[in-house]
């Protein structure tokens, strides 16, 4: 028979340490000299089960009949019960504490665990705690944030949920030097309702083919190795005021920003050329760009006023195929991004003009300077541009 690595008393006293809550697993190890956690947890799986007998026996004996060796005499069995029966009753101080009544932590924990299987009122019926009591001291300890807490709550808000925890991790590194698992942000932000707000999905529809005007040079390519390469564009419309306005976008697929847009009160050639223009001249009238678009009528039709403005300024047309909504998946993601998160809970027709106009202003600022994206090593598109100017 050999000998336990871990004594009687060791286990016990572990036990004891772990049912106080005052010690992590790895202060226990270090107090007692436990090498490896999973023997911590063996333990307090034994004392929760009610097989304390088994802190006796010898490594790779497995014993449940009289609770000991064969060997052992009536007298050592009782000593051995006896002992057992004083620990758990000094272990049992631990948790109901002094003359005072029950530990305050030691009774949220306990609550927490068990009021999946009991009433809460049962719980605290067996452990004689007041209703009253337990709601103020789970009261008092709901307001202690941690430091971590309270600013993953902060980020959260100031980013008007936008943010996943993804995100929400960087910002913590980057400007305030918290360094968290991904998945612990995540779980914090589950616990508060912090996550990030989901846009609808549509269904989509095929709209068949119709006359190539240009041909599709892009196939779904969304990403450029230099500034005025590659730009996408595409009319959205918001319905959000009085009247229904129309959002014309041109992106740079470098550093996915937007490099112009017009909102109008119409969806006329004037839309898609006074966008184009602007971006033009923002970007010094670059020649050689391709521009991708679908094939609405605006950019394919209307006597070609938009592609001889193309071939004007020596740009290259680029066109996805009718109804396709992925070849032109990147600035389609873009408007219903800006729509689920400025206006997903805003009633059609309920905002004025000025406000809408507002809106999608204060959006685009947002989108290029402040927004953080993943595909650009967590930079805000402008800081991605100046860093390869």
């Amino acid at each position: 028979m050999g000998k336990n690595v871990y004594s009687n008393e060791v286990k016990w006293a572990v036990v004891r340490d772990k049912m106080s809550g005052q010690f992590t697993n790895q202060e226990i190890m270090q107090k007692h000299g436990i090498k490896n956690v999973s023997q911590i947890k063996t333990w307090m799986k034994w004392y929760r089960e009610n097989q304390v007998h088994r802190f006796d026996q010898p490594i790779g004996k497995q014993y449940s009949y009289g609770y000991g060796p064969d060997g052992s005499s009536d007298e050592e069995k009782k000593e051995r019960q006896m002992n057992h029966l004083k620990q758990e009753n000094e272990i049992l101080k631990k948790v109901f504490g002094d003359r005072k009544g029950a530990e305050k932590e030691i009774v949220l924990r306990l609550v927490k665990t068990l009021r999946k299987k009991y009433t809460i009122s049962a719980i605290l019926s067996a452990l004689h705690v007041p209703r009253s009591t337990y709601y103020r001291w789970a009261s008092s300890q709901s307001a202690k944030l941690s430091k971590q807490e309270e600013t993953i709550i902060f980020l959260c808000k100031e980013t008007k949920y936008r943010y996943g925890h993804r995100k929400i991790k960087e910002l913590l590194k980057r400007n305030y030097q918290i360094k968290l698992n991904r998945n612990t942000v995540q779980r914090i932000m589950q616990k508060y309702h912090l996550q990030c707000r989901v846009k609808q999905k549509r269904k989509w529809k095929s709209q068949g083919e119709s006359v190539i005007v240009a041909p599709n040079l892009l196939q779904r390519e969304f990403y450029a190795s230099n500034p005025k390469e590659k730009w996408v564009t595409d009319i959205t419309y918001i319905q959000y005021g009085p009247d229904t306005l129309y959002l014309s976008t041109i992106m740079d697929l470098f550093n996915i920003q937007i490099v112009a847009y017009r909102l109008y009160p119409h969806q006329q050639t004037s839309l898609v050329m006074d966008t184009l223009n602007e971006a033009l001249a923002k970007r010094g009238n670059p020649e050689g760009v391709i521009i991708h678009s679908d094939q609405g009528s605006v950019y394919a039709s209307q006597t070609y006023a938009y592609q001889n403005r193309i071939k004007e300024k020596n740009l290259v047309s680029s066109m996805s195929r009718r109804g396709n909504c992925w070849g032109n998946a990147v600035i389609e993601s873009f408007h219903s991004n800006l729509k689920s998160e400025e206006f997903q809970y805003v009633k059609f027709h309920s905002l004025s003009l000025k406000e809408v106009t507002e809106r999608v202003d204060q959006f685009m600022r947002y989108y290029n300077e402040e927004r953080i994206q993943e595909k650009l090593g967590y930079y805000t598109p402008i800081e991605f541009g100046n860093m390869a100017a």
